[in-house]
C-alpha cells in the first residue's frame, strides 16, 4: 500500500511538470515545436488525471485521461500540423514582446498563482489545495500565450492549454461528473472546428493568419 507522502509527491510531480511545460510552450519561437510541446503538455495532463483516478478511486477519471490522450495529444496537434501545411502560414511565431520578457512574467504568474491559492485555501485537503495552484498557474500561463502570440495558431495553443489547467483544476478538487467532462471535450472539439474554418477564411481574405491584419483591415474600413 502507497503511503500518503508518495501518493502527494506523484501527484505533485505530475501537476508541477504541467507547469513547467506550459513555461516550455511560452518559450517556443516556431509553430511546429509549439505544437510538439502542447501535445507533451497534454500527455502529462493525462498521467495527472489518471493519477487522480487511481487515487480518489474514481473510474470516470480515467475517461477523462483517455480524452484528453486521444484528442489533445494526438488529433488536435496532428490536425493543426496538417493546417498549417495546407495553409502554408509562416512557422515562425512572432511575439508582441520579447520571449525573455514573456518568461519572467511567466514566472511572476505562476509565484502568484501559488501565493494566491496557498492563501486562500488553508482549510483544504492538501493534495487538492497544492493541485489548485498548479492548475492556476497553468491557466495564467494559457492567458498568456494568448496574449502575448500574434499569430491565430498559437493563441488556439494558448485556449487549448488553459483548458488544461481547468482540466487539472476539476480533477484535482475530487473530479467532476462525468457529463460535464464529456461535454467540455465536446465543447473543446466544437470550439476546434470553428477555429479550423475561421483560420481558413482569414488565410484566404488576407493571406496571413497574423491577427494584426484583422486590426488593419479594421482601421481601413473606419476610414
Amino acid at each position: 500500500m502507497m503511503t500518503n507522502a508518495l501518493v502527494f509527491d506523484i501527484a505533485h510531480l505530475l501537476a508541477g511538470g504541467l507547469v513547467l511545460v506550459s513555461m516550455m510552450m511560452l518559450y517556443q519561437d516556431r509553430l511546429y515545436a509549439l505544437l510538439n510541446v502542447f501535445a507533451l503538455h497534454s500527455l502529462v495532463l493525462t498521467l495527472s488525471v489518471a493519477w487522480q483516478a487511481f487515487v480518489q478511486d474514481a473510474p470516470h477519471l480515467y475517461v477523462t485521461a483517455g480524452i484528453a490522450l486521444v484528442f489533445k495529444a494526438i488529433i488536435i496537434p496532428v490536425a493543426l500540423h496538417r493546417m498549417i501545411r495546407q495553409l502554408g502560414i509562416h512557422r515562425e511565431i512572432e511575439t508582441v514582446v520579447g520571449i525573455g520578457l514573456t518568461m519572467i512574467v511567466g514566472i511572476g504568474l505562476v509565484a502568484l498563482a501559488m501565493v494566491v491559492m496557498l492563501r486562500v485555501t488553508p482549510e483544504a485537503d492538501p493534495l487538492a489545495r497544492e493541485d489548485l495552484a498548479f492548475a492556476l498557474s497553468v491557466l495564467l500561463l494559457g492567458l498568456l500565450i494568448m496574449v502575448t502570440r500574434r499569430n491565430a495558431v498559437s493563441q488556439i495553443v494558448g485556449f487549448m492549454s488553459l483548458e488544461n489547467g481547468l482540466v487539472l483544476a476539476a480533477t484535482g478538487a475530487k473530479g467532476m461528473p462525468l457529463v460535464v467532462e464529456i461535454s467540455v471535450a465536446f465543447s473543446v472539439l466544437i470550439a476546434f472546428i470553428v477555429i479550423g474554418v475561421f483560420l481558413f477564411r482569414i488565410r484566404e481574405r488576407f493571406d496571413t493568419v497574423d491577427v494584426r491584419a484583422l486590426d488593419d483591415f479594421k482601421g481601413r474600413r473606419r476610414k
